[in-house]
Formats: C-alpha cells, sequence, structure tokens
C-alpha cells in the first residue's frame, strides 16, 4: 500500500488477492506485444462452456498521458484516458463505454502520506458521483466509500471499513451493502523467501444470518512456481499451481472440487498468459 493508507478499494485487497486471484474455472489464452515505439498490444480469448469470448486492445503512452482502447467480441468498445502526476500525487482518469450512453465518467485519485482520496462523477445529465477516502498511515487507517445518484436523489452506495497493517501481518474490517454486510479478513505473511502466505475472510449477512468463510494459503515451491490453494464452508476446495516459464509469461491451472457433491465432475481451468 505504500507509504500512505492508499485507496479505499485497498482495504483488504492482499487476502483477496490470496484468496482469488488467478483462480479460474474457465480456458483463457491471452497474449501481449510491445512495438519498437512503446505501444502495447494485446489480446485473449477465454472459453466459457461452450461460449468463446475474445478481445483486442492496445495502450499508447505519451509523456504522463496514456491511452487504452478495446474491442471485444460484444461489439464493445473501451476506452480510457489516464493523466498521471498531473500534480504530485494526482491523477485523473477519463473512461467510456461504447454504445453505453451512461458510462462516461471522469474519476481523480489523489494520494497523500496520510490520505487517499478517489472522486468520480459520470457524464451524464443525471450523473452519479462517488467518493471514497482513506485516512490514516501505512500502519493503521479510516476510510468510506459513497455513491450517490442525482437521478433518484438517494445513495446507491455506502461503505465504511479499517485495516491495520506490521510487517508481515494485515487485518481488515468493512461494512458494505449499506450495513448489510460485515466482511473481516486476514493475510499473513510466513516467509518472504518463499512467499508463503495464509488468508482469511469472513462475511456475515445481517438481512439472511448467513455467513460465509474462506481461508487460503499459497507457497513458492521455486522462484518461479507458486502453488495456492483454498476452501469455503459450503465445501467447496479450489487449488492452483502456477509457472512463470518465461519472463512475465505463466501457465496456470486452478481446479474446483465440491467435497459435499463428490460424484459432479471437478472443474478445471487453464491459463496461458504470454507478454513476449
Amino acid at each position: 500500500m505504500g507509504k500512505g493508507p492508499g485507496l479505499y478499494t485497498d482495504i483488504g485487497k492482499k487476502a483477496r488477492d490470496l484468496l482469488y486471484r488467478d483462480y479460474q474455472s474457465d480456458q483463457k489464452l491471452s497474449i501481449t506485444t510491445y512495438s519498437t515505439t512503446g505501444a502495447v498490444i494485446s489480446s485473449s480469448v477465454t472459453k466459457k462452456g461452450e461460449i468463446l469470448l475474445a478481445d483486442v486492445g492496445t495502450q499508447l503512452k505519451h509523456g504522463k498521458a496514456t491511452v487504452d482502447v478495446k474491442f471485444d467480441t460484444a461489439s464493445n468498445l473501451l476506452g480510457t484516458i489516464t493523466f498521471d502526476e498531473a500534480a504530485p500525487g494526482l491523477k485523473s482518469i477519463l473512461s467510456f463505454k461504447v454504445p453505453d450512453e451512461r458510462s462516461a465518467k471522469l474519476e481523480v485519485q489523489y494520494l497523500h502520506d496520510y490520505a487517499g482520496i478517489n472522486t468520480s462523477v459520470g457524464l451524464t445529465a443525471n450523473p452519479t458521483i462517488n467518493f471514497s477516502g482513506v485516512f490514516g498511515n501505512s500502519v493503521a487507517s479510516l476510510g468510506t466509500d459513497v455513491s450517490f445518484d442525482t437521478k433518484t436523489g438517494n445513495f446507491s452506495k455506502y461503505n465504511a471499513g479499517l485495516t491495520f497493517t506490521n510487517a508481515d501481518l494485515i487485518a481488515s474490517l468493512a461494512v458494505n451493502e449499506k450495513g448489510n454486510l460485515l466482511n473481516a479478513s486476514y493475510y499473513h505473511l510466513l516467509s518472504p523467501l518463499t512467499n508463503s502466505a495464509v488468508g482469511a475472510e469472513v462475511t456475515h449477512n445481517f438481512s439472511t444470518n448467513e455467513n460465509a468463510i474462506t481461508v487460503g494459503t499459497q507457497h513458492a515451491l521455486d522462484p518461479l512456481t507458486t502453488v495456492k490453494a483454498r476452501a469455503n464452508n459450503s465445501g467447496k476446495v479450489h487449488a492452483l499451481i502456477q509457472h512463470e516459464w518465461q519472463p512475465k509469461s505463466f501457465f496456470t491451472i486452478s481446479g474446483e472440487v465440491d467435497t459435499k457433491a463428490v460424484d459432479k465432475t471437478a472443474k478445471l481451468g487453464l491459463a496461458l498468459a504470454l507478454k513476449p
């Protein structure tokens, strides 16, 4: 999270990445190439059952400005223009999606040693305005995330969270979905040499009085190979192995088994990310 508290989205991020990042039950191939002029061209193909999803995109940089454009098989055009460090700690992001007329949004981020602020406004006649702020330092911080719909005159989102961090442990607590969902997460780095870590997430839904518990771990077998596993209280167990067979190119195999329905076929996911 750097020297400061980071943004609101950083609360609990370490635990979420350990528990959920890189797991999938689909087959995915992604390729990223770099031109001599500095342009980045990326494409990906994902097979979800019998459905094929694909996209192609490019990234161009000029000075402090970065332009990202992506086109997918659903005939959507996604664009993002980022102005980095217009002032110390300040970043501006303009994003849009065609043909979605209400998707255009202007976002401003500001990072400070004792604060992280992110505000955005939709570029429509009756926009949704979002504000999130985190205040504290790299050890302890408190934040909130609020959205107001000017069309209805109601708050569409209000969340709050806090986090505590030391050299090898991060603990977070957040209240989401307008106070209906309580989420607690824990991340503990056991060994920096092998990137061994454990994590847990506990969620309580006040309206249904249901609890969800997920625990997971990761370990580097060698500098290029990492294994991860997680399990939850609904009986589902996931595992993956990821190998960096050349710099920034990864091959990942992940699987899922429902221990309460072992007669069902286990799910297997494959992902190949190439960055020549």
